[in-house]
């Protein structure tokens, strides 16, 4: 008897847009067959989107992070391979050569992914504010599209950032809301 302790990280590759549905299904056939033994966990990183519509309601939606991808801590001994290659929208696992072993991801690889996804869970819970102080930013919208400028400060209550934009030469502050700049 295979030892059900050691397990390690694979990515399954599982149709785009059905990672949730294919987690479910591993989770539920694994459990069926009597294998959860060899299955800690099935991961789905995604991260929250907050958009706003043209009224300014705020939106909140989950986006995979990586489409196509499902991730799995398992020790893929006996008929755990085969059970999960078996499942509706698994193409099969990342890395694997025709006819081989599946491959484990790296160390180095888990922890970015597994630090990914704390990275993507801790700035949900700062409401995703997608910018940070001396960040520069290209103007959208407004009399000063077009202009880059800096960050000096975030008023997250408010939704707005305090910019200095360079005007002829010219420091000028500005305050814009989240939705009147982007990243450059």
């Amino acid at each position: 008897m295979a030892d059900t302790n050691v397990k390690k990280w694979y990515v399954v590759r599982a149709v785009s847009g059905q990672e949730n549905k294919v987690k479910n299904y591993i989770e539920t056939e694994i459990s069926r067959l009597g294998l959860s033994d060899y299955l800690s966990q099935v991961l789905v990183p995604t991260e929250k989107v907050v958009s706003e519509d043209k009224n300014g309601k705020k939106k909140t939606t989950e986006r995979v992070y990586f489409p196509g991808y499902v991730m799995i801590e398992a020790n893929l001994t006996g008929e755990v391979p085969h059970a999960i290659k078996s499942i509706t929208g698994v193409i099969g696992f990342l890395g694997e050569t025709r006819g081989g072993d599946p491959v484990p991801l790296r160390e180095s690889e888990v922890n970015r992914m597994l630090g990914k996804v704390d990275e993507l869970a801790v700035k949900v819970d700062s409401g995703t504010i997608p910018y940070e102080v001396g960040e520069s930013v290209k103007v959208t919208d407004g009399p000063f599209k077009g202009f880059d400028a800096t960050i000096e400060n975030i008023n997250e209550d408010k939704r707005k950032l305090e910019v200095m934009v360079k005007i002829f030469g010219r420091k000028t502050p500005l305050e814009l809301s989240f939705t009147q700049v982007e990243k450059i």
